[in-house]
């Protein structure tokens, strides 16, 4: 069954990169709607952590493009954390060299140096200042941007994209585009993480340790974020307590002072890992225009900007 909908734009998906996506395409004058199967606090995005910096994601020079465009937006926001979510927090990446980083970033990054051994005990690591976005507040945030805008919000799902009648269709579906497309390309990351009480922790840290196994933490108000996993193909969503354990035992060598921090959630979340991002332009019946937007694993906050401007220009030119 055919749908009329009073709009020049349809975006489907509520996470990170359809809500950024539905205000970059109303901030241009385009009267925009939205829908989404889940709220906000229920996607995928919701889960993440969020710190600013490219993980899984293809081609590597789009993203890159995308990541720094998002940084100038992100860094503009973070004059206002408390509305927006996001803030500039100092931190470690760890087993990185700084000739590592990569000149993209370097030049962008000028406060990058070496992290020092009472910084980083485990070995070498690049100091850096990035943008450390709280997803709880970031997404209503982009919510009352958008509606702010004149976009509308709607909890619906979408079974047939052909049979949505709106001059443009913009796919965000993230992992939802594995049926609804259908790209069986689209596979899930499923990532794993514990919320503790932040027992004074002020900056982040991201380490891969000798046998692979990855541990980050990410102080946010009122707690402290502790991860994670990276699992392939894997669909459960419920908590693994021998999973949380591991991932407190990790982080808690980094900083002994984690071991004995309260527990507050369990989170887990699949990210929409693909190949390479899919954003390109396709038809629909009666001359209509598709613009698919999904793939972009675990860096879709990070890119959100840079690729939600590049699918609108797509999307209405």
């Amino acid at each position: 069954m055919e749908t009329e909908l009073d709009c020049d734009a349809l975006v489907i998906g509520g996470g990170v990169v359809g809500l950024t996506t539905a205000v970059a395409l109303a901030e241009r004058g385009v009267r925009v709607r939205l829908w989404t199967r889940d709220p906000a606090e229920r996607t995928t995005s919701a889960v993440a952590g969020a710190l600013w910096w490219p993980y899984r994601i293809e081609p590597v020079a789009s993203a890159r493009a995308w990541a720094l465009r998002s940084l100038e937006v992100y860094e503009e926001l973070a004059a206002r954390p408390e509305t927006t979510g996001v803030r500039m927090a100092e931190g470690v990446l760890g087993e990185t060299a700084l000739e590592d980083v990569g000149a993209w970033a370097a030049t962008r990054l000028p406060g990058l140096r070496p992290s020092t051994a009472a910084e980083y005990p485990a070995g070498p690591g690049v100091w850096a200042r990035l943008p450390l976005i709280d997803m709880p507040a970031h997404l209503p945030w982009l919510r009352s941007r958008l509606e702010a805008a004149g976009g509308v919000v709607e909890t619906r799902t979408v079974a047939d994209l052909a049979q949505v009648r709106a001059p443009v269709v913009v796919n965000c579906t993230g992992l939802g585009a594995r049926e609804l497309v259908p790209d069986p390309s689209v596979r899930p990351v499923r990532g794993q993480l514990v919320v503790v009480e932040n027992p004074g922790i002020r900056t982040w840290t991201v380490s891969t340790g000798a046998d692979g196994a990855m541990a980050y933490f990410f102080p946010q108000p009122g707690r402290l974020v502790l991860g994670g996993t990276a699992d392939e193909d894997a669909w459960s969503l419920e908590p693994d307590p021998a999973v949380a354990e591991a991932i407190v035992r990790r982080c808690a060598a980094l900083r002994p002072e984690i071991a004995g921090a309260r527990v507050l959630e369990h989170r887990v979340g699949l990210r929409p890992a693909r190949d390479a991002v899919r954003l390109e332009r396709a038809a629909l019946p009666g001359g209509r225009v598709l613009v698919h937007h999904y793939g972009h694993g675990g860096a879709g906050v990070t890119v959100a900007w840079g690729c939600a401007e590049e699918a609108a220009r797509l999307a209405v030119g």
